[in-house]
């Protein structure tokens, strides 16, 4: 029987053990009972941060000390967690997917997850507003610069142009692709930080940069007014950038956002998830992207789940009516 380990990496890896698997499911399948099986129901996120309190002490340790530091490459992969590919359905073809009804990874895997790490968030004009989404590849969008593609993805910090993007990004792999091709890229600003010129620093921490909805958003407002990529503490920066969508004002702007883009793929790192490993990115420090891969849609394409985490829920109280998890712009 396998122990738990946690290696001290980028990402930091946590393996559970057997007996934490099977404890994990059984937590899920009782979480999945709330709210008539509902997933965006209210009652399904109290019934997840319920659940989460009874998921093994090792795991919601390594969340919370996650949450608190997320380290030099704010990323952190949970593996081991029980998710059975043989039982799932063919994987979805349709642009816009999520899932509405509870299933164990959908349930507890991710809902529980956020309530750990904070509360769910998602945003009306994505997705419907869902807060558990599939990312899957869709015909005919092979070179969508999105979820939706199967093309390089480019980093990217999720929703960069939201006054209110999340703090984490989960992503939970269902099914690989055929080829073990599509890779989770992750790029820090805190291993990149080191590598940029003092001025390139200074630069990045001007209000010259303006990003656009990603396309998800669909018909969302335009660009946001000018804005500072790097902002926060300047020896441990908080980083706001889609370097597709992201557009420098000026020309010093323009030759730092080059600069910081080498910068984060120099210092980026590369996983391949397998069913059952989760996946969380520290989005205020840490960009992510895909690589590309060639999906066959035959019904066992990659298959992914994603759900936003925001460690303060509160501070969006006015883009959310009735202080539901869903903001509205």
């Amino acid at each position: 029987m396998k122990s738990t380990s946690l290696k001290m990496s980028s990402p930091v890896t946590l393996a559970l053990s057997d007996d934490e698997t099977t404890r994990v499911r059984r937590v899920a399948e009782s979480v999945c009972h709330a709210a008539d099986s509902r997933l965006d129901d209210p009652e399904m996120a109290a019934a997840a941060r319920g659940g989460w309190e009874e998921l093994p002490g090792g795991l919601r340790a390594a969340v919370r000390t996650f949450r608190r530091d997320s380290g030099e490459g704010g990323v952190m992969l949970v593996r081991g967690l029980p998710v059975d590919e043989a039982l799932l359905p063919p994987t979805p073809t349709a642009d816009g997917s999520v899932r509405r009804e509870a299933t164990v990874p959908a349930a507890t895997l991710l809902m529980m997850a956020a309530g750990g790490l904070g509360d769910p968030a998602a945003y009306a004009p994505e997705k419907s507003g869902a807060l558990v989404q599939d990312v899957v590849p869709v015909p005919g969008k092979e070179d969508f610069e999105g979820n939706a593609g199967s093309t390089l993805l480019s980093f990217h910090i999720e929703n960069a142009f939201h006054v209110h993007r999340p703090d984490f990004v989960m992503l939970l792999c269902l099914r690989a692709d055929h080829d073990g091709a599509a890779g989770l890229r992750t790029g820090s600003i805190r291993q990149a930080l080191p590598t940029l010129s003092e001025r390139t620093r200074e630069i990045l921490s001007r209000p010259e940069f303006s990003t656009q909805p990603p396309p998800s958003f669909g018909t969302a407002d335009g660009a946001t007014p000018p804005r500072p990529v790097l902002y926060g503490d300047p020896e441990d920066p908080d980083l706001r950038v889609d370097f597709s969508a992201t557009t420098a004002m000026t020309l010093e702007a323009r030759q730092a956002l080059v600069e910081l883009e080498a910068a984060i793929n120099a210092t980026a790192h590369t996983v391949w998830l397998t069913p059952g490993d989760l996946a969380i990115v520290d989005n205020r420090v840490t960009t992510h992207g895909r690589t590309a891969f060639r999906p066959r849609y035959d019904g066992c394409d990659r298959w992914l789940l994603r759900t936003f985490a925001v460690a303060d829920l509160r501070r969006s109280r006015s883009h959310r009516p009735g202080d539901g998890y869903v903001l509205s712009h």
